[in-house]
This record gives C-alpha cells, structure tokens and sequence, in this order.
C-alpha cells in the first residue's frame, strides 16, 4: 500500500518494521534513491506515508512514523538486498530455528532462488529468504 506513494516521489522503499515499545509503537520505514537521501526527502516521505495511513487506516494502535535512509547497518528486507550484500557481513535471525539456532553472523556468498549462502566461523549455512525474521548488514570500519 505504501510502495506506490513512496515510488511516485522517485524514492526506494526499502522496508518497513512495525516494533512495539509499550503504549506507543514505531513505525519504521526504510527508503533509499541513488542520489542518497536527505531530511528534507524524510519530511516528504512522512507526510506521503501519513497521508495514506489516514485514509487507509491498517494500524489500530497508537504509533510514531520514522523515516530514514537504511544507514550503515542496512536493514536486509528483500531476496534483492541479500545479493546486494554478497561479500558483505550480515546479521540474520530465523524465524525458525535451523541445526538448533536461529541467529547468523558471517560473510554472504550468494543469493540465489530464495536461497541466502552465509559462511560462518568457516561453516557454510544456505538459509531460506522466507525464513529470515530480520536481517541487517554489520557494519565494518577498514
């Protein structure tokens, strides 16, 4: 519902997360462009997103609307952000548990046909997309 509104203002949307945080709950969304996005882009996008939230109305709870670029620790939403990180360190948490675990750090090598193949301490794991609750990129300063 959002992608349109966000796209017709020559935006990425990246991703979305809804996280609970007692009374108030956040709603996050993730945009990005080529040129790289500035505050002014956020402030547009929020009162885009708003606009339709209004009319939509799909949250029932009280929340606050953030907008941002997805940073250095980029959220990893899509099969398409996984082989954008081939080569990157990525964070992942499984929605189910695999060999008994459900939390992976180490090095993409591929993405391909849902298919995430990370190495980890030396170990190759091929995670499931579908399977993936969140993933982000880490962050490395070389």
């Amino acid at each position: 519902m959002l992608e349109p509104g966000v796209e017709a203002l020559g935006f990425e949307l990246v991703g979305i997360e809804f996280v609970r945080a007692g009374k108030h709950s956040i709603l996050r969304v993730f945009i990005d462009h080529e040129n790289g996005i500035t505050v002014d882009d956020c402030a547009d996008v929020s009162h885009q997103v708003s606009a339709i939230l209004d009319v939509e109305d799909p949250i029932s709870t009280e929340y606050n609307l953030e907008v941002s670029s997805p940073g250095m620790d980029r959220p990893l939403f899509k099969e398409k952000h996984y082989i954008e990180s081939v080569g990157e360190v990525v964070q992942i948490r499984l929605s189910m548990p695999m060999d008994d675990r459900r939390n992976f750090k180490g090095k993409v090598l591929a993405c391909e046909n849902g298919i995430v193949s990370i190495e980890v301490d030396g170990q190759q794991f091929q995670l499931a997309v579908a399977n993936i609750e969140k993933g982000n990129v880490v962050p490395t300063f070389d």
